[in-house]
């Protein structure tokens, strides 16, 4: 059976953990690097990404996170993981924080605005009907949200959504003091894939929809796949290569 870890330093971790007994799935709480050892892949869920960051450091947990994500198994980053597993984070306080990074975006931290302007909304996902069924669209639950404004082109966008009317403006200083608006797109990008990383604005585990869920570990069967055939097309060339190169292949029986 796989064994998914959950960082459980803030946040939603439990209810991820819960959403993966419902598919019966075993789920290990990780707060410390060795506890990353022999997972077959992890969830860093949301929280507050601040306060996640700083414990992190404290556990000194950021050089193994980055080598278990670089490492290729399966991680999946919802919205405060989201923030975690970007290579450029935009709209953070002072100072920014720390990030373990690997996704090809550029994140805004607070995209939707502060917790009052939390919402939930149907969105659109073919990819994850085609893949586990059901409905072209999901609950999408985003609570004091970020939001995806530029991915690479090794990225494949699964989903967005309408920039709400009431979203404040989004500016971030431009380095000389000056403010400029980054963002007047109406539709966002809230969820995304990129080889073994996948990352969503929202919460799929405050809801009854296990089908994130059930797509991620899918994830995990297709890195294990692709190890396996690795594995044996190496082994097969090592054997070709090992035979003797100025005798038939078949004959003689005798030396």
């Amino acid at each position: 059976m796989a064994v998914v870890g959950v960082l459980a330093l803030q946040g939603s971790y439990n209810e991820h953990l819960a959403a993966l007994r419902r598919i019966a799935v075993r789920g290990v709480e990780v707060r410390k690097p060795e506890q990353l050892l022999g997972l077959d892949s992890l969830i860093i869920p949301g929280g507050e990404s601040t306060t996640m960051a700083k414990l992190a450091n404290c556990h000194n947990l950021f050089p193994a996170l980055r080598e278990f994500v670089s490492g290729g198994k399966p991680v999946w980053g919802t919205c405060a993981g989201l923030i975690f597993l970007a290579n450029k984070a935009v709209g953070q306080k002072t100072g920014g924080q720390e990030l373990v990074g690997g996704l090809d975006c550029t994140v805004h931290r607070n995209f939707f605005g502060r917790q009052l302007q939390s919402f939930e909304t149907e969105l659109s996902v073919p990819k994850l009907a085609e893949k586990e069924g059901g409905n072209d669209t999901c609950r999408g639950v985003f609570i004091r949200a970020p939001a995806i404004l530029e991915v690479g082109s090794d990225v494949e966008i699964l989903a967005d959504c309408p920039v709400p009317a009431n979203r404040p403006s989004i500016i971030i200083s431009s380095g000389e003091g000056a403010e400029e608006e980054v963002y007047s797109k109406d539709r966002v990008i809230v969820a995304v894939r990129q080889g073994n990383i996948l990352a969503t604005a929202f919460h799929p585990e405050l809801t009854s929809d296990s089908r994130w869920h059930r797509f991620f570990l899918d994830m995990d069967k297709e890195s294990q796949t692709k190890a396996l055939a690795a594995l044996s097309l190496s082994s097969s060339s090592r054997d070709t290569e090992d035979m003797p190169k100025n005798k038939p292949l078949d004959l003689p029986i005798f030396e």
